[in-house]
């Protein structure tokens, strides 16, 4: 069996592994961390919940705390990262990992959303690591409270979402800013064109590591599907958590209009809900997610802004009340549930209009899900060409697909 001291690591941070409950090693942690402490750039393709914050941040900060560092706190590692909650996150994992060394790291997080005044002002003094979204990070470039001369290791975290995310030119803006001699670590969970692109100019001789999290996935998360008219998944969703004693329960849709209106049909109900999206404030997300993994909330509703990167500990159900628009996104929603070795269980709503999409992310991820229904929420509902879902993101109707909706109108 692997341990966190046969992988390189000195006391300290064999020490915090222990004290954050890491028993072993994880697969994405046995072959990043020794290659990433030799200096050399990693290409890592690992899903949510495999464990790749704790990879880099292992291995940045004992680089670190091996260097002699200078009284003014120079900025060695940058980690970016496409959203606010994951940049915190991230900034968190770092602090604790690094809690027992003798000579402190400082770590400052940077994202938008609030003043970023305050961030400024705990630049004060220097920060060895920087955590930041792109946009925010030129901003407090510009503002010249921070200077990026002396990075000497680079991490992207989900890459692929923050170039899908629209953030490619600022993230080759922050580049130009970069020391041209440095360690490039990249994490990513698929790899699309624009990533390829980046890799194939960031990186040099990577190390490659990729873990295949599929069966981990089947193995500890029970899948349910369950038809039913798309006007009954509120009455539904209250009903399971009702029967089935849910706790705390996270739940998907596809607008902020949605959740909304999801958040409060459930507060009227009795239920203590939340809305979780893009329109609130960084402030009240904040508090959102704490009520949430505290347990003062019983249902978190969110848009896609929570699909990914949010750590939720011990969370037992994930519903998709509306389903994702692709394959990768059903697997990131799902991977909410069952982390650190516990259980957990995905639920999917599947009105008749879905079905046909349902398929296609069944037939990309090669599983099957059955379909089951819940005594007296029964579908009445069947499907035409004018109501069916749209197809799975990415992938453009084909000629035959083209032909067939036109005969099915009649065209």
């Amino acid at each position: 069996m692997n341990t966190f001291a046969s992988l390189g690591l000195s006391a300290p941070f064999v020490r915090a592994a222990e004290e954050l409950g890491y028993v072993e090693p994880t697969p994405i942690q046995v072959a990043a961390i020794p290659a990433a402490l030799t200096g050399r750039d990693l290409l890592a393709s690992a899903q949510t919940g495999s464990g790749k914050t704790a990879a880099f941040a292992f291995a940045v900060l004992q680089q670190i705390d091996a260097r002699v560092r200078p009284a003014l706190r120079r900025t060695q590692a940058l980690v970016l990262v496409p959203t606010r909650e994951l940049a915190a996150q991230v900034g968190e994992s770092l602090r604790q990992i690094g809690q027992f060394l003798q000579e402190p790291v400082k770590v400052s997080v940077l994202f938008g959303g609030v003043s970023i005044n305050p961030q400024m002002m705990a630049l004060r003094g220097g920060a060895e690591v920087v955590v930041a979204t792109p946009g925010r990070l030129l901003d407090v470039v510009a503002q010249n409270a921070l200077k990026l001369s002396d990075v000497s290791c680079l991490v992207l975290d989900e890459a692929d979402r923050m170039l899908d995310g629209g953030f490619a030119d600022e993230v080759t803006r922050v580049l130009a800013l970069l020391p041209s001699r440095r360690q490039n670590l990249l994490f990513s969970a698929t790899f699309p064109e624009a990533v390829r692109a980046l890799t194939a100019e960031l990186l040099r001789d990577p190390v490659r590591v990729e873990i295949v999290q599929e069966p981990t996935v089947q193995g500890k998360i029970e899948e349910r599907a369950i038809e039913v008219d798309a006007a009954r998944r509120t009455p539904l969703l209250r009903h399971l958590i009702g029967q089935g004693g849910w706790t705390r329960v996270l739940v998907f849709v596809a607008t902020r209009y949605a959740c909304d209106h999801v958040a409060d049909k459930l507060r009227k109900a009795g239920l203590e809900a939340a809305a979780f999206h893009g329109d609130a404030s960084q402030g009240a997300r904040t508090r959102m997610l704490a009520d949430f993994k505290a347990g003062k909330l019983r249902v978190l509703v969110a848009t896609d802004l929570g699909g990914r990167g949010i750590d939720i500990a011990q969370l037992p159900v994930v519903v998709n009340y509306d389903l994702p628009r692709s394959a990768v996104d059903y697997v990131h929603r799902i991977g909410r549930t069952a982390r650190a070795g516990a259980d957990g269980l995905a639920v999917s709503f599947i009105p008749a209009a879905a079905e046909a999409h349902f398929r296609l992310i069944e037939k990309r991820e090669g599983r099957r899900v059955a379909r089951e229904r819940i005594a007296g929420f029964e579908p009445t509902e069947t499907v035409t060409p004018d109501t069916a879902a749209g197809g799975i993101k990415g992938r453009r109707p084909s000629k035959k697909d083209k032909l067939r909706a036109a005969a099915a109108r009649g065209e």
